[in-house]
């Protein structure tokens, strides 16, 4: 007589939750629903892309003058038409594109660094550090971004290094208030005490416990900063403080082109409207970016 077979219901292994995984899904699931994030983003990764490849685009030489071409208005051979030296719109806008970014980018990284090393440094130790930081920060504050910016390259002169570096200084105080503030608020966190309890340094909670932790703020200021610093380094260079000619800046563009806004308005039509293009795409994708990391919005 057969013995009868035990039957055993086997059970799949449970799948190890990953919180980080988790987060990341959640965050990709909210940006797309954003359909405002999402066009910012490819305006962001369009112009990026034309100003990558500019040389290879780019229909002629975007400093070549042709003074018997000067002021045409768009056409087959110039689809922009041509400015007040014949050069063509097009070719300079995209090689603009290069000067623009590149300021904006840099400007931002550059004031970012420095406000993220204050705000840690104020937020972490408190007391006299963070009053001295802040009122730094309050005074710099006090000033127009623009008006600051203005002075600080009257004072290292005008060209577009200086305008990096006066975009940046003016970044430092804001980042620095924010990043000041989310320290304060992981800081009081109990595993920070006990990190603090198990003998680790100063250095390693701030960069391995509490930066990574603020990083989300940090990327959706950085981003739309990058707007600001694209029209201010733009104001700039109208003013004739900025990039010089005949290096092709959207700013410089739309101050040499002011002259003929009767007789040809397209010098000027096309670098605004580049301008304001650009600058929309960076605050929608900076919207939608706040939006989807803020664990407070539903999905």
């Amino acid at each position: 007589m057969s013995q009868p077979q035990l039957q055993t219901n086997a059970v799949a292994p449970v799948k190890p939750y990953n919180a980080k995984a988790a987060r990341t899904k959640a965050f990709y699931k909210k940006l797309a629903k954003n359909k405002a994030a999402l066009a910012g983003g490819f305006i962001v990764v369009l112009f990026t892309l034309l100003a990558i490849f500019a040389p290879v685009i780019a229909p002629h030489d975007p400093i070549h003058i042709e003074i018997t071409k000067k002021l045409e208005g768009p056409s087959a051979e110039h689809w922009l038409g041509t400015d007040d030296k014949g050069r063509d719109i097009l070719s300079r806008l995209l090689y603009g594109a290069r000067i623009s970014l590149t300021v904006g980018v840099l400007s931002t990284v550059l004031g970012a660094f420095v406000g993220i090393v204050l705000g840690i440094v104020a937020g972490y130790y408190g007391g006299r550090i963070d009053s001295f930081i802040m009122r730094i920060t309050d005074v710099l504050l006090a000033f127009p971004g623009i008006l600051l910016a203005l002075a600080i390259v009257s004072v290292l002169g005008a060209s577009t290094v200086n305008v990096i570096i006066a975009v940046a200084f003016f970044a430092v105080p804001t980042f620095a208030r924010i990043v000041r503030g989310s320290t304060l608020s992981v800081k009081k966190l109990e595993y920070i005490d006990a990190i603090r309890a198990m003998g680790s340094s100063d250095f390693r909670i701030i960069f391995k416990h509490i930066l990574p932790n603020i990083v989300s703020p940090i990327i959706v200021q950085a981003t739309l900063y990058i707007a600001s610093a694209i029209i201010t380094a733009s104001a700039l260079s109208f003013l004739g403080m900025g990039t010089q000619p005949p290096d092709p800046e959207w700013g410089t563009m739309l101050s040499q082109g002011r002259s003929y806004v009767a007789q040809a308005p397209h010098i000027t039509l096309f670098p605004g409207i580049v301008i304001l293009i650009v600058v929309i795409g960076f605050n929608l994708f900076g919207d939608g970016l706040r939006d989807a990391l803020d664990p407070k919005t539903k999905n």
